[in-house]
Formats: C-alpha cells, structure tokens, sequence
C-alpha cells in the first residue's frame, strides 16, 4: 500500500485523525505541502497558491449557486479570475496528488485525493464523519466561536465541499463507494479511528496481489442451501 486518502466532514476530526495516522504509519503528511508544491508548479508565492486552494470550493459554489446554468469559465472571468488559472490550478493538484502517491507511503487529506486516486488498488481511501451537532461543537471548541457561528461555518463549508466535488470531480462527497472505510467519530474517539484505519490499510494491503475473480463479498463463500424464501415468493 503505497497511499492513504482521507476525506472528512467538516468538525468530524478528520484532520487530525489523518495527522495521527501518518505520525503513527511514520508516513508523510500531504496536506499544506500541496500548497507548497502547487505554487511551484505554477511558479507563483505560497501566498497565492494558498489563496487559489482556499477559494476554489467557494468560487465554484458561487458559480452553482448565483448562476447555474452559465458556463464555469465565463463566470470565473466575471468574477476576474481567468478561467485558464483555475484550469491550471486543478491541473497542478493533480499533478501533486499523483506524484505523491508515486512517492508512496502518504497521507493525502482533501483535494479530491478519492477522486484522482480512484483506480489505483494500492490505494486505501477513508471518509471521516460525525453528527452535525458535535461538529458543531468540535468547531466551536477548536475555533473558538459560539454555536450559532460554528453552525454557519460548518454549513457554508458543507455547500462549498459538495458543489466543488460536484462540479470539478461529478460526484458527491459523502457517495458511500467511494470509500473502503467510513469512521463516524460521534462515539468513537479518534485514537480508535487511526485503530481502524490502520487495520483496513493492513487488510487491503494483504489482497492486492488477489486476481479480481477472488474479490468482492462472495469470495471464500458457498451457495445458500436453498433459494432465500423472499426470491422463491416473487417467481
């Protein structure tokens, strides 16, 4: 196993959770230092790059939701963001999330690692999340702000993640095949959730050099009996 992806609800922990892993694996940690390699490759300052990652789920949500039905580049441009730039931008995350995981031994959080990673089976991809109210209040505490504003936070970073996704990647984060594991932090404490992800990044590994026919949840199984009752009252 070469990369873990971890992607998370706002609030649930996921970043930490993905920090502990990699501490825990002796694994790099991939998630400022996108911002770092991004603005090499787009010869630009950190400070920029920076600005480019943290807008680009909001500016994609703007165009979703103020203009629907008006093509992305031309609404990039309104807003005086050339549309090249943010093709450019989505070009050199790419190019950073597969270099790393080339790399190997990384733990990638956010960016649409699930998305871009999708096909490789070295690959383990993880989605962290929690109910909202204590998201809300993870934020609150972490933060340092009232229910009321942890509220707002974590719903505009909710529409913002989702119309990203949506727009650039064409699927919705919170699809359950996306994923080999999903941890719901609400009881779990997030020691226990590097637990899991630990364990299910040392069994995927051990199936990698399985051939495709010996996969999937019918392996090792024989046939029922008998046909179930349910399918024998419908014939």
């Amino acid at each position: 196993m070469r990369v873990v992806t971890v992607s998370r609800e706002y609030g649930s922990g996921g970043g930490e959770v993905a920090a502990r892993l990699a501490r825990r694996l002796s694994w790099q940690l991939v998630d400022h230092e996108v911002v770092v390699r991004i603005a090499r490759e787009l010869d630009c300052s950190e400070e920029e790059a920076e600005a480019r990652d943290e807008r680009s789920e909001g500016l994609v949500g703007q165009i979703l939701s103020v203009m629907p039905l008006v093509e992305p580049a031309g609404f990039v441009e309104s807003l005086g963001i050339p549309g090249s730039a943010a093709h450019d931008y989505q070009e050199a995350v790419r190019h950073v999330v597969e270099a790393a995981a080339a790399t190997g031994r990384v733990v990638i959080v956010g960016r649409g690692a699930q998305f871009l990673l999708a096909d490789r089976r070295d690959a383990l991809h993880v989605r962290v999340v929690a109910p909202v109210d204590l998201r809300i209040a993870y934020v609150a505490h972490r933060e340092a702000l009232d229910v009321l504003a942890a509220r707002r936070r974590i719903e505009q970073k909710d529409r913002d993640r989702m119309r990203y996704t949506q727009s650039v990647h064409h699927h919705h984060p919170s699809e359950a095949h996306l994923y080999d594991l999903t941890i719901n932090t609400g009881i779990l404490d997030l020691d226990a959730a590097v637990d899991l992800a630990c364990l299910a990044l040392q069994r995927k590994g051990e199936r990698l050099g399985l051939p495709a026919a010996e996969l999937g949840p019918a392996a090792g199984l024989a046939r029922y009996p008998a046909m179930p009752g349910d399918f024998t009252a419908m014939r």
